[in-house]
């Protein structure tokens, strides 16, 4: 359970454009507001990544990704991977910030079954990024201590344990059933 005070002040630097670090289920992750692209900024630049990529998205519950999905497919079709830890490639919708999406038509989703990320996303009341703790191409932050010792005053880490799971999601096309990530 997050502390009422810590959860106040993750809203309070969430609000401000900050940055998150949070367990997920292989790692701790990067987060901030999809919808605050100042922070999406700082963001990438943290970890020196292009916006051309596209970010993943990460919810507790349907309803926090239902404004993101364009066509969306019948939920009992999203229940054979949700929640668990596939990010699915979905149609985006004209509500789909541009630096959420890259240069891609699609958008990376996930109905995470980590109780912490789930809890976390559902208290605040939004979906948020999720893309590792780490600069790109590098090996991610496990722990806490690590993310603190990694990131220091640029981002607000939030305690947790990270699931046993060894890899980051799947990623899957959801029309296609392409596999882009095991």
């Amino acid at each position: 359970m997050i502390p009422h005070l810590l959860l106040e002040r993750i809203r309070r630097h969430l609000n401000s454009g900050g940055i998150i670090a949070y367990p997920t289920e292989s790692c701790y992750g990067l987060g901030c507001d999809p919808k605050n692209y100042r922070a999406i900024r700082l963001l990438l630049g943290i970890k020196q990544r292009p916006e051309s990529r596209g970010l993943i998205l990460v919810a507790g519950n349907m309803r926090q990704l239902q404004r993101y999905i364009g066509n969306p497919p019948p939920q009992e079709e999203l229940a054979r991977f949700w929640p668990g830890p596939y990010t699915l490639l979905l149609d985006a919708s004209r509500r789909t910030p541009p630096w959420i999406r890259g240069r891609h038509d699609k958008v990376a989703l996930r109905l995470t079954a980590h109780p912490d990320t789930s809890r976390l996303c559902r208290m605040l009341g939004m979906a948020l990024v999720s893309t590792s703790a780490n600069l790109s191409g590098m090996k991610p932050a496990g722990n806490f201590r690590d993310c603190t010792a990694r990131f220091g005053k640029d981002v607000l880490v939030v305690p947790g344990r990270t699931g046993k799971r060894k890899t980051p999601s799947t990623i899957v096309d959801f029309e296609s059933g392409r596999i882009f990530r095991p």
